[in-house]
C-alpha cells in the first residue's frame, strides 16, 4: 500500500448498450439508462439516465437525446464521455470528497470487441480519471457474477442477452475457449415490436413503448404456462393520423420475435458445434447459463432448452450478474488477474 492509495477509488462499471451499472465498495450505486439528453444549439448535456430516457421520443428540435452506444461499443465518443463523467460524480461515496480521486477501474466489453473500439473504451475511460483500467469480456464477468468457478478444469456455457449484443461462450480453466457475439437482442426484439405493429395493426410507437411492450408481455414461445393479460397500446394510427390504442396479447409479440430469437438458437448451436468434445460432454452435466436482461424474456429457457435438449438456467439477478461479476473481480483483483486485459 502506497502513501497515495487513499486519493485512489476502486469502481466496477458495465457499459451496456442499454443500462450503464457501477459497483463502488460492494454496492451497485449507478444502474440507470445509457442515454443522454444534450441542447443542439451550444452541445450542453441537460440530463443523463433516468431523466433523460424519460425525454426520448418527446423533444423538440433544440433537445437531441443520444444513446452513446451501440451494439455494445462506444458509438459517440464525446456523449459517452460526458454520460460516464456524471456517473461517477453521482456516487455518494465520491461526492462527499474534497478533491477529485483518481479512480481504479474494471470495465465490461463484449467478447466480440475489436482493438480499435477497446481503445476507445479505455481512452474514455482514461479521460474521467481513469488512472489504472482493466478490461474485462462480458461472459467471463457474468460467470463470475453467477458463482461459476472459471478456474476449474470444466466447460460451461454462458449466454449473456443485453441490449446490444447476445455473447454466447464456452469457458473452462479460466479462459473463453469458443465464443460468439451476435448483434441481436433487446434492442432488436425492441424494433420487432415497433415494426410489427406498423404492419399488422397500422399503429406507429415509440421506443419507449415498445420497451414498455417487451418487458410486460413480451415472450419467446406462444405457450406458455402463465400466460400475461393483455395489454393496452397507444400511439398514431398510420391511417388517419388519430392516437389510437389497440390490444395487444402476448402471442402476438411472441410471433414478433420469432425470427429474432431463432438467430440467437443459431448461434447457440454454432457455439455448440465449435466446442471440443470433452467440454461438451461437461455442458450436458451443467446445461446453459442465462444472463442479461434479455434473458428475462417469458420462456426464453424452455425454447433454448427444447432447440439444445440441454437443461438452461437463468442467473438470480440477470440484469445484474455482469455488473456483480466485475465488482468480483474488482475485490480480489490479484485472484483474476489473468482475465482481465490491461
Amino acid at each position: 500500500m502506497g502513501f497515495f492509495d487513499f486519493l485512489t477509488e476502486q469502481i466496477a462499471i458495465d457499459l451496456g448498450t442499454a443500462n450503464t451499472l457501477i459497483i463502488h465498495k460492494d454496492k451497485v450505486v449507478v444502474d440507470n439508462p445509457s442515454i443522454v439528453a444534450r441542447d443542439r444549439m451550444t452541445g450542453k448535456i441537460i440530463a443523463v439516465g433516468k431523466e433523460a430516457s424519460m425525454m426520448q421520443g418527446k423533444t423538440h428540435k433544440d433537445i437531441q437525446t443520444v444513446r452513446p452506444l451501440k451494439d455494445g461499443v462506444i458509438a459517440d465518443f464525446e456523449a459517452s464521455e460526458q454520460m460516464l463523467t456524471l456517473f461517477i460524480q453521482s456516487i455518494p461515496g465520491l461526492k462527499r470528497r474534497f478533491f477529485k480521486p483518481s479512480l481504479l477501474m474494471i470495465i465490461c466489453i463484449p467478447s466480440g470487441i475489436t482493438e480499435v473500439e477497446m481503445r476507445a473504451v479505455k481512452e474514455s475511460a482514461e479521460r474521467v480519471n481513469g488512472k489504472e483500467v482493466y478490461l474485462i469480456h462480458e461472459p467471463m464477468a457474468a460467470a463470475i457474477g453467477i458463482g461459476v468457478d472459471i478456474k476449474q478444469p470444466k466447460g460451461n456455457m454462458i449466454v449473456d442477452i443485453g441490449g446490444g449484443t447476445t455473447e454466447i461462450a464456452v469457458l473452462a480453466l479460466g479462459g473463453i475457449v469458443c465464443d460468439k457475439s451476435v448483434k441481436i437482442a433487446g434492442d432488436v426484439f425492441t424494433n420487432d415490436i415497433i415494426y410489427y405493429l406498423r404492419t399488422q395493426h397500422n399503429l406507429f410507437i415509440g421506443e419507449r413503448t415498445a420497451e414498455k411492450v417487451k418487458i410486460q408481455i413480451g415472450a419467446a414461445t406462444e405457450d406458455l404456462e402463465v400466460q400475461p393479460d393483455n395489454m393496452h397500446v397507444q400511439g398514431r394510427d398510420l391511417l388517419t393520423g388519430k392516437p389510437k390504442q389497440v390490444e395487444l396479447s402476448y402471442r402476438e409479440v411472441a410471433k414478433a420475435l420469432d425470427k429474432s430469437i431463432m438467430r440467437i438458437e443459431d448461434a447457440v448451436m454454432e457455439t455448440l458445434s465449435e466446442t471440443p468434445p470433452e467440454l461438451a460432454a461437461d455442458i450436458y452435466n451443467t446445461g446453459i447459463y442465462l444472463a442479461g436482461g434479455g434473458s428475462m424474456l417469458k420462456g426464453l429457457d424452455k425454447r433454448l432448452s427444447q432447440k439444445t435438449d440441454l437443461p438452461v438456467f437463468i442467473a438470480e439477478d440477470p440484469l445484474r450478474s455482469v455488473v456483480r461479476g466485475t465488482g468480483i473481480c474488482l475485490k480480489n483483483i490479484e485472484k483474476y488477474r489473468h482475465v482481465l486485459t490491461k
